[in-house]
């Protein structure tokens, strides 16, 4: 063999060595750290989102792995979550849209008091004003909104008979947001904010006398243990969403971005449906009715609601929801309720 043909060899040798390492390297899994909702939420984290996550290269048909932990399990506050994900800490984040509100009033467009209380209406208003939270998120936190689902109508649980707004005044109530601290303030009670998790203590204790959640949430927490009365008012529909870090989502190529865009639309879209099931049935289950079949069943007084506290509701939105929080918003964002308005407050009629 002369020099040229070893010299042939050894190139070829090296270059199918390269290629090689340059496959295997290609092909090596990445792991997104992952930020999942409240374990003690219940269903929706446990049989719909959990699932997604633990079996994330299946669903995205990426050679992506997911190391998933909900927010309650990692001495994170739900409220910090647009903050760790700003400063690099995580790749995906199921994120708590109220709870996340004061650090990004815009976030609350898609769930003012009063706003969507339905979930036809809440998916036209998410659909509206996808967009200009997208565009917030990405400019403040360098975060991409892949999409976003409501928990269900947040009801009234409590302690003492409740079987109109009128009942709650003098009473201490649980909130979670701004929005919703202002519109119990306005029916007479005194808003208390507390964590999802401290909410079933502080029913026992006496801390408040009601406390506000959607219906399976509250079965799958117990609160039925610690309170009398369901009123179902849904004052607001609970809306999350999910978010990826730019730095993330830049690295996919284009082809892979839309392989993940198109797996959280189905996993949103699923839990819109499965949302609404889950509603249905925890209502039935928190009074005990032989209907009752995925939830626990409870013995809680179901209050028939009140026609005038469905109008003191719908007319809250103009009234108090939309200045208070654009009153906020505003100052964060100066063209935040103008952006509302443009989308969200369109299909709702309100301007």
């Amino acid at each position: 063999m002369n020099r040229t043909s070893r010299l042939c060899r050894t190139v070829a040798a090296v270059s199918a060595a390269c290629a090689l390492w340059s496959s295997a390297h290609a092909q090596a899994p990445v792991t997104y750290k992952v930020i999942g909702q409240p374990a003690a939420t219940g269903l929706v984290q446990k049989n719909v989102e959990k699932p997604f996550f633990d079996d994330f290269a299946a669903r995205t048909g990426l050679n992506i792995q997911a190391d998933y932990k909900p927010v309650d399990q990692l001495g994170i506050k739900d409220t910090e979550q647009l903050r760790v994900m700003k400063a690099g800490l995580f790749d995906i984040v199921s994120l708590r849209v109220s709870q996340n509100s004061r650090d990004e009033p815009t976030l609350l467009g898609l769930d003012l008091v009063g706003a969507a209380p339905d979930y036809a209406t809440a998916r036209k208003v998410y659909d509206a004003y996808k967009g200009v939270l997208d565009t917030r998120l990405q400019k403040q936190f360098q975060v991409k909104l892949l999409g976003a689902w409501p928990f269900g109508p947040q009801i009234l649980f409590c302690k003492k008979p409740v079987a109109s707004l009128a009942d709650l005044k003098g009473l201490k109530v649980r909130t979670y947001d701004q929005n919703l601290s202002k519109f119990m303030e306005s029916v007479g009670a005194t808003p208390v904010p507390l964590s999802f998790t401290e909410v079933h203590q502080s029913l026992s204790l006496g801390v408040v006398d009601c406390a506000i959640t959607g219906p399976s949430s509250a079965n799958s927490s117990g609160w039925p243990e610690v309170t009398t009365h369901q009123y179902g008012l849904g004052v607001q529909m609970a809306v999350n969403a999910y978010a990826i870090s730019m730095k993330a989502w830049n690295k996919l190529k284009p082809e892979e971005q839309a392989k993940l865009q198109a797996a959280f639309t189905k996993l949103t879209d699923d839990i819109w449906a499965y949302s609404q099931e889950l509603t249905i049935d925890a209502m039935d289950c928190n009074t005990g009715k032989p209907s009752c079949k995925l939830n626990k069943p409870y013995k809680l007084v179901d209050s028939p609601l009140k026609e005038a506290d469905k109008k003191t509701l719908t007319d809250a939105v103009a009234r108090i929801s939309v200045p208070t929080w654009a009153e906020i918003c505003d100052k964060a964002n100066k063209s935040c309720s103008a952006d509302w308005k443009a989308t969200a407050g369109k299909v709702l009629g309100i301007q």
